[in-house]
């Protein structure tokens, strides 16, 4: 065999196996892409966003998150804990009428309580929180970053005009979506029942019935 022929066999194999492993790499790429996709919904996006529309960069960040805090264990809240928190924020929605800025920063200090109390990283350490909370909440991760934005914009009260007070009420709007998450029992947890053997109620409800929300909305009332 001639050298010509064998160095012509060795491209060839070369090339073969180079485009083998692109192939492979194009195989598994999407797959992988699009199971995080399912996983973190719009928090895929506002990663890929982050890095600047750069898909890979922004997976291997979501799989990372993924190693770190998949595995994490979340721990059940007694009934007494559940009604304390429950409690606490209907106060802190309740005092939105009059001061929205320290109602605002109860939320925010109550989320991050209540994520510690589950077994997520302790607030005092927010990224590595709010990337554990992405995982296991990646549908509502954003209205906790959106409050505790909030919470800490404008502490000298600059801030304080109609349009302010309009983007607390939003954020605690939003916040509110992981708290209940939270706060309610997983399927893991056996799901505590009052004495009437009902569920307990949802955080955002009256006895009377009516959702708190409404509240937010009474300080633009009692101004017009």
């Amino acid at each position: 065999m001639s050298t010509g022929l064998i160095i012509a066999l060795i491209v060839i194999v070369a090339v073969v196996v180079a485009v083998a492993a692109v192939l492979t790499l194009r195989a598994r790429g999407p797959r992988h892409g699009a199971s995080l996709k399912r996983r973190f919904g719009p928090e895929y996006e506002r990663a890929v966003a982050r890095h600047d529309g750069d898909t890979r960069a922004a997976e291997r960040e979501l799989a990372e998150r993924v190693e770190r805090h998949g595995s994490l264990q979340v721990r059940p809240l007694e009934p007494a804990e559940r009604e304390r928190y429950e409690a606490r924020w209907t106060a802190a929605q309740e005092r939105f009428v009059d001061a929205p800025r320290e109602a605002v920063a109860e939320a925010d200090r109550l989320i991050a309580e209540l994520a510690g109390t589950r077994g997520f990283p302790a607030g005092g350490q927010y990224e590595e929180q709010v990337a554990a909370l992405s995982v296991h909440h990646a549908h509502h991760v954003e209205g906790y970053r959106r409050v505790h934005r909030v919470a800490r914009a404008h502490p000298d009260g600059a801030h304080d005009g109609a349009a302010g007070t309009e983007e607390m009420r939003e954020a605690m709007v939003e916040a509110r979506a992981l708290f209940e998450e939270l706060v309610r029992p997983s399927r893991h947890d056996g799901g505590h029942r009052g004495a009437a053997g009902e569920r307990t109620a949802a955080p955002a409800t009256r006895r009377d019935g009516h959702r708190t929300p409404s509240l937010l909305h009474r300080r633009q009332a009692k101004e017009s």
